[in-house]
């Protein structure tokens, strides 16, 4: 897949915009997709969603704190923000649930991010495919059918799956052994640091999907 064309309407003028696409290695057997911000256009609402549950407890959600904990599971994120605010009446497994309830009032309105999918659309039935998330199975069962994807992924590894979220590799490698394809034939697509360090402690081959955004 090289550059690909596209026509943006600016001042009322076609203005050809090219844009990377994204490529897969000769030497991938299995594909492996990140579901929150790389398959589907989920990371605005998730920002929303902790805005509004961590204003209560004084606590500021910036990007730059988004950012550093895309990935992790939600219930690990609750206790690191414990660790470092140290807010009153805390309780991270609670404040986990009122997470996720917040941000899944407004799930029916994800939709897929278009640079990705297309690799998603275009290799499934061709090659294996797994989507491995921070997130629980029940969210991201309900986004994959949202963007219409859930009958095309042949595994799906969350945080309920595994001992050890993202950045440990144990995500992926899971996606690996359901898949029947050794790591190293494995291609990554990811959008968050503790994803990507996942990949590449798994042994895979990754691609930081963020530049083609």
């Amino acid at each position: 897949m090289g550059n690909v064309t596209t026509m943006h309407l600016i001042c009322g003028v076609q203005i050809p915009i090219f844009m990377k696409k994204i490529t897969v290695d000769p030497k991938a057997k299995a594909l492996i997709f990140d579901i929150d911000g790389t398959l589907a256009d989920t990371m605005p609402t998730h920002f929303d969603a902790f805005c509004k549950v961590l204003g209560q407890y004084n606590i500021e959600m910036t990007k730059e704190l988004f950012d550093s904990i895309a990935g992790v599971p939600v219930g690990p994120q609750m206790v690191l923000f414990k660790e470092q605010f140290k807010p009153a009446n805390f309780v991270p497994e609670k404040v986990a649930i009122e997470k996720e309830e917040e941000y899944f009032k407004s799930i029916e309105q994800m939709k897929p991010i278009d640079v990705v999918y297309d690799v998603f659309n275009t290799y499934h039935g061709k090659l294996p495919i797994a989507c491995g998330t921070g997130g629980d199975r029940k969210i991201a069962t309900k986004t994959l059918e949202v963007i219409g994807a859930i009958d095309k992924v042949d595994a799906l590894v969350t945080c309920d799956d595994v001992v050890n979220g993202k950045p440990a590799p144990d995500t992926f490698l899971k996606c690996a052994e359901l898949l029947g394809v050794e790591p190293q034939f494995c291609q990554v697509f990811e959008d968050g640091v503790p994803g990507i360090e996942a990949a590449i402690a798994a042994g895979m081959m990754v691609t930081d999907v963020r530049e083609f955004l």
